[in-house]
């Protein structure tokens, strides 16, 4: 049984990118036929830890635009991805790869199961997979927490706004969309005035 890298060890290495339009179209289909009940868990250890595509903190930051844009937010990444090497034919390479092999896996699926779904030990089994699922995902974003603290505005901004966002959407019901444009225009601008002038020149690689 393979033995996952070890993050901190992974850090270290230098990035590698996706080595053809094939590589990516295999990468996607690898991701998304391991994604039941949620491909974050599958994403950021393929794209980080195995592939090293990138850095955790980038991880956050796609992650974060793919999550706010409209559409699935995995089918947001592979389009950036592949966009952001090999162009539209790299984009939609990646989008095939995510999609293809799932969509054939899941109209089986779904014919076999339509002849057990009143069963019992079907349904109970269903909802043991949606538990291994959310304890997947919880695993991941605690994983994850260690970019922010590379994060400009600092850990405790980062922690401030998590909680204000699972306050508003988790437990107030409040539409997302108003919840991510609130926050969302609160953390850009708080971002922008931490960096000034200097950092962002910095992020965006112009000399002062």
């Amino acid at each position: 049984m393979p033995v996952n890298p070890n993050p901190d060890t992974v850090a270290s290495e230098p990035l590698s990118q996706p080595k053809s339009k094939a590589d990516l179209f295999t990468t996607f289909s690898h991701m998304a036929l391991q994604g039941f009940g949620g491909v974050l868990t599958v994403v950021q250890r393929e794209l980080v830890e195995r592939k090293r595509w990138m850095t955790s903190a980038q991880f956050v930051e796609e992650w974060s635009v793919a999550q706010i844009m409209p559409g699935p937010n995995v089918v947001n990444l592979s389009l950036m991805i592949g966009g952001r090497y090999f162009g539209l034919p790299g984009a939609l390479a990646a989008l095939a790869g995510l999609l293809l092999l799932p969509l054939i896996l899941v109209l089986t699926l779904a014919m076999v199961f339509g002849g057990v779904s009143d069963n019992s030990y079907a349904q109970g089994a269903l909802r043991g997979m949606g538990a291994v699922a959310a304890g997947l995902i919880i695993a991941t974003g605690l994983k994850l927490t260690r970019a922010l603290l590379e994060n400009v505005m600092g850990w405790t901004a980062c922690l401030v706004l998590a909680v204000l966002t699972f306050v508003g959407v988790g437990l107030l019901r409040l539409p997302l969309a108003w919840v991510l444009l609130g926050l969302g225009l609160l953390a850009c601008a708080y971002a922008y005035v931490k960096l000034g002038p200097k950092g962002s020149d910095k992020v965006t690689g112009v000399s002062p």
